[in-house]
């Protein structure tokens, strides 16, 4: 599974602003259509102050994508209107998941935010995803093994609150949120092959407790360059080869703080591609060919034409909307599109039919109803 990341900012070419609830529903609306990415995360909608930012961003997530939802829990106070939202979307029979999570602060402190938060959620069989965030060099060991060890050890601590709360409630594994600090410039780094280092030693650990477990993909890029799609690729294909259960951080740039409509799609197809690569060739003897290898060439004909070809090639070869795969003169034609400029028409593309209605009448009006109510309620 791969998820969006939260994120300060929007990023529009060079320039970045805070979200509004407008930007919300579009960057929803696209994970929605996007095939690789499997759910949505609440972000910092300038729209929304923090207290009531969690079930606000629920409630547009939850009107505009049928794919997993994870609110961003940002103070206290929101937790139980979020809560009264799950269990509105759990009444459904197709109703997305929904579920939480929060960091431990490194070195091994859970703030009451986090321990309010944990306590809240419990009795309601909801997954829980315990992040640990050492920032090698920083607040754990410059060493990797070192800073693992001390990110296992937080990420169990929260474990171990979350069972003894309510036995047996899932939980997500999430050691390879992790950092290196960078030593000239004192830039938290998450895409680093360091950091992709540790996230993906994290599942090995996470395997030996029986544990599922996420990691993150991210990139000090301040746009959608070369660098985002090299170090998106990295962590990636990675994170695939280890097992890596959910991967999050889809359409992230400048180290988590901004996000990008034309990133997020980029990224879906970096993600088409490990997955065609995950998948490796499939060896029997309609896949040999033998009846094409064994014939004649008299026999054969025209491969582009033929039985064989017209059966398999879907499966076998994919299909890029991004990537160029047409000769110069025909690119040239169409303006010498590069990786940026394809991406803002993907996105346009995919956002130009209207969105599809996920909630029923009664749900809407019941999350619409508990937002008014938490929002008169925290404002007094």
């Amino acid at each position: 599974m791969r998820w969006p990341g939260n994120a300060l900012y929007l990023l529009e070419g060079d320039k970045r602003r805070t979200l509004t609830s407008a930007d919300f529903v579009r960057l929803t609306r696209l994970v929605d259509r996007l095939d690789h990415v499997h759910g949505m995360m609440g972000v910092s909608v300038g729209d929304f102050p923090p207290e009531v930012r969690a079930f606000c961003t629920l409630r547009l997530m939850a009107e505009h994508t049928g794919k997993h939802l994870r609110p961003v829990i940002t103070s206290r106070s929101g937790v139980d209107a979020t809560l009264e939202m799950a269990d509105v979307l759990r009444g459904g029979a197709d109703a997305p998941t929904v579920s939480f999570g929060y960091s431990v602060i490194s070195p091994l402190r859970w703030t009451e935010t986090a321990l309010h938060l944990l306590e809240r959620t419990s009795g309601r069989g909801l997954p829980f995803m315990l992040n640990a965030e050492p920032l090698a060099g920083g607040t754990s060991p410059v060493t990797l093994a070192g800073s693992l060890a001390q990110a296992h050890a937080e990420t169990l601590s929260g474990i171990a609150i979350v069972q003894a709360l309510e036995p047996g409630r899932p939980c997500l594994y999430n050691a390879g949120f992790a950092h290196t600090l960078d030593m000239k410039s004192a830039v938290a780094l998450g895409g680093s092959p360091e950091v992709v280092l540790m996230a993906a030693a994290s599942a090995d650990l996470a395997r030996r407790w029986n544990l599922p477990c996420a990691s993150w993909v991210s990139t000090e890029a301040m746009t959608e360059d070369a660098q985002a799609a090299t170090e998106k690729s990295m962590g990636l294909l990675l994170h695939a080869q280890a097992g890596v259960n959910l991967i999050w951080g889809m359409g992230q740039l400048e180290s988590q703080m901004s996000i990008s409509l034309e990133q997020l799609v980029i990224d879906d197809e970096i993600a088409a591609q490990v997955d065609r690569l995950q998948r490796g060739i499939v060896i029997d003897y309609e896949h040999l060919a033998a009846e094409i290898l064994l014939a004649s060439p008299e026999e054969r004909g025209q491969l582009l034409g033929h039985d064989h070809t017209l059966r398999w090639f879907r499966q076998e070869l994919g299909e890029l909307p991004l990537a160029n795969r047409a000769q110069r003169q025909r690119w040239e034609a169409a303006g010498a599109p590069n990786l940026r400029q394809r991406a803002v028409d993907r996105v346009a593309e995919l956002l130009q039919e209207p969105g599809t209605p996920y909630l029923s009448q009664h749900e809407a009006a019941e999350l619409l109803r508990i937002e008014q109510c938490w929002r008169r309620q925290l404002d007094a």
